[in-house]
């Protein structure tokens, strides 16, 4: 029974720093529009760009600004 207990508290550890990354990832999104709005660079804050720069952190910011470019 204890067992059960055990890997709910791991499970729930997971979930909260999955919120955490989550939650750092909208600052860093939202820094970077901050800084780059004076140069008219806008990143939208999105579901995909979230979960992209969640996953991937500096690289993944790296690549949409670099997409941005591109397109």
């Amino acid at each position: 029974m204890n067992h059960i207990f055990k890997c709910d508290e791991l499970m729930i550890n997971k979930i909260i720093k999955l919120i955490r990354k989550l939650c750092m990832a909208f600052v860093m999104l939202y820094g970077l529009n901050l800084i780059l709005s004076a140069a008219n660079i806008f990143i939208p804050i999105n579901l995909v760009t979230l979960i992209l720069v969640t996953f991937l952190g500096s690289p993944g910011i790296l690549g949409l600004v670099a997409t941005y470019f591109l397109i």
